[in-house]
């Protein structure tokens, strides 16, 4: 068995979405890790550890207001790291 944050993978996916429709911001792996990190710490974690919590929780996902609340933290991380990248830009 393994404990997991659930909502990781669909912010990590629209990270990498959201991030290509943007010219302000650097789109390597590392920012976008970055946008991922921030965007995590503001949202509720969704921790599983079994197949039946799982399902519980890509019920959620299907919620209008879940891609909502992704798209407005995902948002708001991008332009903190848009304005302060932890890189010079050609790193």
């Amino acid at each position: 068995m393994k404990i997991y944050n659930h909502i990781e993978k669909p912010v990590i996916n629209m990270v990498k979405q959201l991030v290509l429709k943007r010219d302000d911001v650097c789109h390597c792996e590392k920012c976008q890790l970055d946008i991922a990190a921030i965007a995590l710490n503001n949202l509720t974690p969704k921790y599983v550890v079994s197949e039946k919590g799982e399902l519980y929780t890509k019920v959620d996902e299907m919620d209008v207001q879940f891609s909502a609340n992704l798209i407005k933290e995902i948002t708001k991380a991008i332009d903190v790291v848009a304005q302060r990248p932890q890189h010079k830009i050609n790193e």
